[in-house]
């Protein structure tokens, strides 16, 4: 009946992830078994709460197609954007004016300035969902990105009071920015990979390289004018979804590619609000909305969680029976609930 199922990641997972992280290759989910190796077991440990400090942990999600057995995507939650050993970095996007009386010339600027942050925002990334189901009608896609927002509902008090989001700028045929070439090359003698790697583990060569005064974007190449807070095609749809709920493009770019920073007060996020909680019941036969339904389980992978028909009566979530047993729990057990409408 349910042939799809959202889980906690687990180191098994690694071969799966790897045809998952050839479609995205970024630091959140990089084309690496080692990297992401390291990301299944920091997962894992965030889930469980073996990582005792709430701010280090970063909780990946999976989506299983149970029919095929096999991960169709992934995506993921950064606790705390931003710590003393790992700030978070940004170039902010000013407009400034000049005027000279003399010539009665008059014009606008935009200009780029380094900032940093030792205790910033919760980051959610890593979203992925294999092209083949894109378009399947129980937009998958729509599942893996919300449940993040319904996992931050049930454990609120692990993350912080802002939610970010970076969403990928339009990108050379070769995934590289021309930001990048125009920049940030110039200032470290890298590629855009190779920083953008480096980054993930040390960001001291950022604030002790680029340029610590201000950037006039006029003096750069048109092409790497033109990307600066600019979505690449195919991030259009997450910066609809991110609009819809809640979030806004605060002036912020990607300090590597120029890539738009969305903001949202986490308890002003549609998602979050729209959350409810509550004992679970079983009901046959059943009608109901249809909503995303999770629990949070005592042992790996710690989190499950699908899309069933619910509705309420006397502050109990009444669900298929069905769901009971996809979801691993037993009738009583306290489950969120995530309306799709």
């Amino acid at each position: 009946m349910y042939r799809y199922v959202i889980r906690g990641a687990t180191p098994d997972d690694a071969p799966q992830m790897m045809v998952l992280a050839r479609h995205l290759d970024t630091v959140n989910l990089p084309h690496d078994a080692d990297a992401v190796a390291e990301i299944l077991d920091l997962s894992l440990r965030s889930f469980s709460g073996a990582i005792k400090d709430p701010r280090r942990r970063e909780y990946v999600f999976v989506l299983e197609d149970l029919e095929a057995h096999r991960i169709i995507g992934t995506s993921k939650i950064l606790a705390q954007l931003g710590r003393r050993d790992a700030p978070y970095i940004f170039l902010d996007v000013i407009v400034e004016e000049k005027y000279s009386q003399t010539l009665d010339r008059h014009f606008v600027h935009t200009v780029l300035r380094l900032g940093h942050s030792y205790e910033g925002p919760t980051e959610i990334g890593g979203l992925i969902v294999l092209p083949e189901f894109r378009l399947v009608p129980e937009r998958v896609g729509m599942m893996i990105s919300y449940v993040r927002f319904l996992f931050m509902a049930m454990h609120r008090g692990l993350f912080r009071n802002e939610v970010v989001a970076e969403l990928l700028p339009p990108l050379l045929p070769d995934g590289t920015s021309h930001l990048w070439e125009a920049l940030g090359r110039k200032f470290t003698d890298m590629s855009y990979s190779e920083a953008d790697r480096l980054s993930k583990c040390n960001k001291e060569f950022i604030k002790s390289l680029f340029p610590s005064g201000d950037v006039y974007v006029s003096l750069l190449p048109t092409e790497a004018q033109e990307v600066i807070g600019k979505v690449g095609r195919e991030t259009r749809g997450v910066e609809k979804m991110l609009r819809r709920i809640g979030f806004q493009y605060c002036n912020r770019i990607d300090p590597f590619d120029g890539g738009p920073h969305f903001r949202a007060a986490t308890d002003e996020i549609l998602l979050l609000r729209r959350t409810a909680r509550g004992p679970a019941l079983p009901v046959e036969p059943f009608e109901g909305q249809r909503a995303l339904v999770a629990t949070n389980l005592r042992e790996a992978p710690f989190f499950r969680a699908t899309t069933c028909a619910v509705r309420y009566a006397d502050g109990a979530a009444l669900l298929p029976r069905a769901a009971f047993d996809l979801l691993g729990i037993a009738e009583g057990a306290e489950v969120s609930v995530l309306p799709l409408d």
